[in-house]
């Protein structure tokens, strides 16, 4: 049985953006994020791919690592996830090729199968390309293929790319990834922060699906977990509430910037949107140190998760900064 301090933690960054902020400012307080959960003893730092979204700059995602792995040392940095079927798979092979060149062994290759937007900005992307998540299984071999070794047949080619074996996630928050991650012998990260109602059934269909492959030899799960840590459970409530905004904010259609926190919640939602929005974030841990530890001592008796990934969306970038550095320290024990 795992204990907390067996686990693996890592970051999921949304880079957001905040009112009457800029995306130059969100950038720059990313790499500033990689730079201290490093220093924390963070295992990874993912970003991930949106479109349209006027809250999250991490749309051009393996530009963005080029300068997060640039400005870090030994974190390892990826995607979670790129979304494929935005991509012809010989275009992220050779992007994430390059980064593999530049920052050897330091880079994840997280993709998911969704467009990471409407239909009418994925139509934008791809134009005339006719790409779907229907192609994902296919699209991930292509992918594959173009990272492992040139066979002598091989008429295209990555390059950079060729013979980089950079690490490939399959990322989910439905079945379909789980069994398919299970099948193909790839490590599984659900995305439970923000489809938790899902996550048991996911992992134990992506485990019971798994075969060993050349790089798995028994099933590797990452679980994503929404984080608002700080010195106390009020201070926590209170800036938990800019998340709320925010989540409330996606439901309704409106603009995604981070808003800052409130006093209460009460006037700003109904009764059906606040359990809409509870059943979102089923997997949040808002807290203190001590709640957030009980927290997440259940959550790994019950899955037997290996890594957990976190993503804390608050509107001051100190009280981000704040958050993982007191989570680092429940998870060190």
């Amino acid at each position: 049985m795992k204990r907390l301090s067996d686990i693996k933690f890592s970051t999921l960054d949304l880079v957001p953006v905040r009112e009457n902020g800029s995306a130059a400012q969100s950038l720059r307080n990313s790499l500033d994020l990689a730079q201290h959960v490093e220093k924390f003893g963070y295992n990874r730092f993912w970003v991930a791919e949106h479109h349209n979204m006027d809250g999250i700059a991490s749309s051009a995602t393996s530009v963005l690592l080029g300068y997060l792995a640039g400005g870090t040392s030994t974190i390892r940095v990826g995607s979670g996830g790129v979304m494929l079927p935005n991509h012809a798979p010989l275009v992220i092979a050779e992007q994430f090729g390059t980064l593999e060149s530049l920052y050897p062994g330091r880079i994840d290759l997280g993709l998911g199968r969704a467009p990471g937007s409407d239909q009418m900005t994925a139509r934008a992307l791809r134009r005339e390309r006719s790409g779907s998540a229907d192609d994902f299984p296919q699209d991930v071999a292509e992918l594959m293929r173009y990272l492992g070794p040139r066979t002598p047949d091989q008429r295209i080619i990555a390059m950079p790319g060729t013979g980089t074996n950079v690490p490939v996630w399959l990322l989910g928050s439905s079945l379909f990834s789980a069994q398919l991650a299970g099948e193909r012998g790839l490590p599984y990260a659900f995305a439970s922060h923000f489809a938790p109602r899902f996550m048991h059934e996911a992992i134990r269909v992506y485990r019971n699906h798994f075969k060993p492959s050349a790089v798995l030899d028994k099933p590797y799960v990452m679980l994503g977990v929404p984080l608002v840590a700080a010195d106390t459970d009020e201070q926590a409530d209170y800036l938990a509430t800019s998340v709320y905004q925010r989540i409330l904010a996606l439901m309704r259609g409106q603009s995604l910037v981070q808003r800052p926190p409130v006093k209460t919640m009460d006037g700003l939602w109904l009764p059906h949107e606040r359990e809409a929005v509870s059943d979102f974030l089923g997997l949040a841990m808002v807290g203190s140190p001590q709640k957030i530890r009980a927290k997440l001592d259940v959550l790994v008796e019950q899955t037997q998760a290996d890594e957990l990934i976190f993503t804390c969306d608050l509107y001051e970038h100190a009280d981000r900064l704040r958050s993982y550095e007191l989570l680092a320290q429940v998870m060190k024990g």
